[in-house]
Parts: structure tokens; C-alpha cells; sequence
């Protein structure tokens, strides 16, 4: 992992789930949040339980699928997602957000 792709940290605390990294899960969605600058590393599953979130190394990611580092240059508020483990990553900027409805 000498040739680090990521301005960010390898040691930088990331989002991703129990079941990427002890359930046999793959990386689906990536994103790159404009608001705090984090990342966020999900499933193909079509909602995630809260209770399955982690904190994890932004260098354990890239050594569990080195896919990932071809997504190192995401810029920030911008996503990334695949339909299988071995497909090609596809990009797009996120949309915007809603604003939270106010009674």
C-alpha cells in the first residue's frame, strides 16, 4: 500500500457496516460528503440498520476491496455505485438535499 491514492489520511475514521467487514459484504455506494468532508462506504443492501454502521480505517477499505482507491480523486459532494462486486464504478455529484419540512 506504498502507492496511497487518497489525500486524505490512511488512518482517517470512515463510515461502513458490520456486513462489508464480517459478513461477507461488498462495497456498492460510495460517498464523499461536501458538509463534513467524510466518507461513507455501503452494501448493495437497500436500507441500512443504524445498529450496523462502523468506524473504520480509510485504509482498511482499500485493503479489503483495492476497487476503491480508483475513487481516491471523488471530489466532495459527489458519489459512487456498482451493480456487481466486479463492475465498473460509476460517478455522479450527489443531488441536493431537501430541506427538513418546518410545522
Amino acid at each position: 500500500m506504498d502507492d496511497w491514492k487518497f489525500k486524505d489520511p490512511k488512518n482517517l475514521a470512515v463510515i461502513s457496516t458490520r456486513r462489508i467487514f464480517r459478513g461477507g459484504g461488498w462495497i456498492a455506494y460510495v460517498s464523499h460528503d461536501v458538509e463534513d468532508e467524510s466518507w461513507q462506504f455501503y452494501g448493495n443492501e437497500p436500507e441500512v440498520d443504524h445498529d450496523d454502521l462502523i468506524l473504520v480505517g480509510l485504509i482498511e477499505v482499500v485493503e479489503l476491496d483495492e476497487s476503491v482507491a480508483q475513487l481516491a480523486d471523488l471530489p466532495l459532494g459527489w458519489h459512487a455505485w456498482r451493480d456487481t462486486k466486479t463492475s465498473p464504478w460509476k460517478r455522479g455529484k450527489m443531488p441536493p438535499e431537501l430541506p427538513e419540512p418546518t410545522n
